[in-house]
């Protein structure tokens, strides 16, 4: 009834722990698939030995978390399908809280999980995700501790797929020329383009505050690779989907938005990370016209 899809790039060192909770899980019709993108080290030694329950699809070369997340939902076939990262761990009860409150709420075609940070793990890395007029977008709860702050169950603008539940058919809708998740964004905001085109279909999330998982923040890719693909997907994605009336209405916005952080990376020009997001926004705008293009492949109504 359920898939799992753990993309995986170079993760030997994480997914014991995050498939040792799967292994833990109170409810167990599921199969977990492993899409490993490409890694040089030990992963599909280690999962060949050490899980021989798990399916593994290698891809070679390695071409990007959004194209491993579309190579395992095409090897799949269950109704629900799990993103899952590889650096995090499940709590036991985490699958029945998630794919329970979609089974009990068919009305939503995404279920959203309760991140928390694996290293604090009373403070929160995402109670759902939110997304702002100026194309930043943001989880909500982030870094808050968790007082009980976000325990009801209830909407929210979209998951964040490091550990969400989607309805096939609910994919299969949104994905156009065969891909669910837009591959051109590589990594990084790909969910908040799917989100986004979710809404433009009138298609909701409900947030499961009982579905745990602890997230290692960044564990696969992070420091300078996020700041490059925050710098270049934060302005594309916002031109690929943001309603006609509201590019009128918000443009100042985004551009001001895109400013500070251009003015932010050239006052720490220094640091790797602030160099990199600068490279991303040039190349967002070598990238602009395309996905402005893209615009005509998807429907646009009011956020």
């Amino acid at each position: 009834m359920i898939d799992i899809i753990i993309p995986n790039y170079n993760g030997a060192g994480l997914l014991p722990t995050c498939l040792d909770s799967l292994r833990a899980q109170t409810r167990r019709d599921f199969c977990v698939t492993v899409v490993d993108d490409g890694s040089a080290d030990n992963s599909l030694g280690l999962l060949n030995a050490a899980y021989p329950e798990i399916r593994t699809l290698a891809l070679t070369p390695n071409r990007g978390l959004a194209a491993a997340v579309n190579a395992g939902i095409r090897a799949t076939d269950q109704p629900i399908v799990v993103l899952l990262n590889n650096d995090t761990e499940a709590d036991p009860r985490w699958l029945e809280h998630l794919v329970g409150t979609l089974e009990r709420y068919p009305e939503y075609a995404f279920a959203a999980s309760k991140l928390m940070l694996f290293d604090r793990r009373d403070h929160i890395h995402s109670a759902g995700d939110f997304y702002r007029p100026n194309g930043v977008p943001g989880n909500r709860g982030v870094w808050e501790r968790d007082d009980g702050q976000y325990d009801a169950m209830s909407e929210v603008f979209g998951p964040c797929a490091g550990a969400a539940a989607y309805r096939r058919e609910a994919l299969a809708m949104l994905a156009i020329n065969d891909q669910v998740f837009d591959e051109d964004l590589v990594m990084y905001c790909e969910d908040v383009d799917l989100n986004l085109r979710a809404r433009a279909h009138s298609l909701r999330t409900i947030f499961a505050p009982n579905a745990i998982v602890y997230h290692r923040l960044s564990a696969t890719g992070g420091g300078e690779l996020a700041s490059y693909y925050c710098g270049r997907n934060f302005a594309l994605v916002w031109a690929k989907n943001m309603p006609t009336p509201d590019v009128r209405k918000h443009w100042p916005q985004l551009l001001a938005a895109q400013i500070g952080f251009a003015i932010h990376s050239l006052w720490r020009i220094r640091e790797p990370a602030a160099r990199a997001r600068l490279r991303g926004q040039i190349a967002a705008l070598r990238n602009l016209p395309k996905f402005i293009r893209k615009r005509r492949t998807s429907d646009h109504l009011s956020l």
